[in-house]
């Protein structure tokens, strides 16, 4: 049986995620705009789903306040709604 030790980018997640909960607001900048949302970074290399229900999603580069709404451990992601 090996053990591994965990990626970069997972233990970045790890660490982010251990101080996140869902409902929580962060800052963030939209680095993707997509026809049904964006991605928000968040912090360096974690980025999360803004899905926009209504009009067109904020243009790269936006700056906003977004709010958790979903985290997805397994998957590592998280959903997010303007704050």
């Amino acid at each position: 049986m090996s053990t591994s030790e965990p990626s970069a980018a997972e233990t970045t997640w790890r660490s982010w995620l251990s101080e996140r909960a869902a409902g929580g607001v962060l800052d963030g900048v939209v680095v993707q705009q997509l026809p049904f949302g964006a991605f928000v970074e968040v912090a360096p290399g974690i980025h999360g789903l803004l899905v926009t229900n209504r009009g067109a999603a904020p243009e790269a580069g936006t700056r906003l306040s977004v709010r958790i709404e979903r985290i997805d451990v397994e998957r590592r992601r998280f959903s997010l709604v303007t704050a």
